[in-house]
C-alpha cells in the first residue's frame, strides 16, 4: 500500500453505508471513475478505475458489505477488496456510523500490503467528520500505514439548484512512522444524480500533489 495507497470518498462506502436506513435491506452498488482517488492520493495511476459492491443494513442499525475496486500502484494491476461492518444511526440532527473496515490486496506484486482501520464519522445538518484508526497492518513494522496510523477528515455540503449539490472536503493523515510524511488534502465534489466532478489537491509530502479533476459515476440497486 503505499505510496499511492490513499477513502472515502474512495469509494470507502463504509463510512456512510447504512446510515439511517428503516428496514433490513440487500443493495448492490457499480461505479466507473476516471481516477481512484482515496485521501487525495491516485489509487490508479491517474487512470480509470471500475467497482462494485454489496451491502446489508438492517433496522437496528447493523450494517456488512464488500467493496471491490481495480487498482494500479505501478507495480502492475491488481484489486483492492475491502470488507467492513458497523453500526450507525441518528439522534436528533446528529448522524453517528462506528465500524471496522478491513483492505485486501491479493493480487501478486501487492503481498504485505492489507490492513484494518476503526473509524467514526458524524453529521450535524451538513456538516460531517470522522477519524480513522489503524489497528491491523502487514506492512514492515515502522513503514507507513503501520498500525497507528490516524486520519482525520471534516466536511461540509450544500443543495442547490437544480438538483446539484456540493461538497468540499478537508482530510489530514497523521502517520505514526514520523512528521516528515504526514499530510492533508483538500477535495471539492460536485454532483448532480449518479455523476460526480471532483477537483482534489494534496500536500507534496503525500507523494501525489498535482491538482486532478475526477469525473465519476455510480449507482446502487
Amino acid at each position: 500500500m503505499k505510496t499511492v495507497r490513499l477513502s472515502a470518498l474512495a469509494l470507502v462506502i463504509a463510512s456512510t453505508a447504512g446510515l439511517g436506513q428503516a428496514q433490513a435491506a440487500v443493495e448492490a452498488n457499480i461505479g466507473v471513475t476516471s481516477n481512484y482517488l482515496w485521501r487525495g492520493v491516485t489509487q490508479s495511476m491517474n487512470d480509470p478505475s471500475v467497482s462494485g459492491g454489496l451491502d446489508y443494513s438492517h433496522e437496528s442499525g447493523f450494517y456488512a458489505g464488500t467493496w471491490i475496486g481495480t487498482i494500479d500502484w505501478g507495480n502492475g494491476s491488481g484489486t483492492e477488496n475491502d470488507y467492513y461492518l458497523g453500526y450507525s444511526g441518528m439522534s436528533g440532527d446528529f448522524g453517528y456510523d462506528v465500524g471496522y473496515i478491513h483492505y485486501v490486496y491479493p493480487a501478486t506484486g501487492y503481498e504485505n500490503s492489507d490492513f484494518g482501520e476503526v473509524y467514526f464519522n458524524g453529521s450535524y445538518m451538513g456538516l460531517g467528520f470522522g477519524v480513522a484508526y489503524t489497528v491491523a497492518s502487514d506492512v514492515a513494522d515502522g513503514s507507513l500505514y503501520d498500525s497507528g496510523d490516524i486520519y482525520y477528515n471534516v466536511s461540509y455540503g450544500w443543495d442547490l439548484p437544480e438538483e446539484f449539490g456540493l461538497s468540499m472536503t478537508y482530510g489530514y493523515y497523521d502517520f505514526d512512522a514520523g512528521d516528515d510524511s504526514d499530510y492533508g488534502h483538500f477535495q471539492a465534489d460536485l454532483s448532480k444524480g449518479d455523476f460526480t466532478l471532483t477537483v482534489s489537491k494534496a500536500q507534496q509530502e503525500s507523494g501525489d500533489d498535482d491538482t486532478k479533476f475526477v469525473v465519476s459515476w455510480g449507482t446502487t440497486f
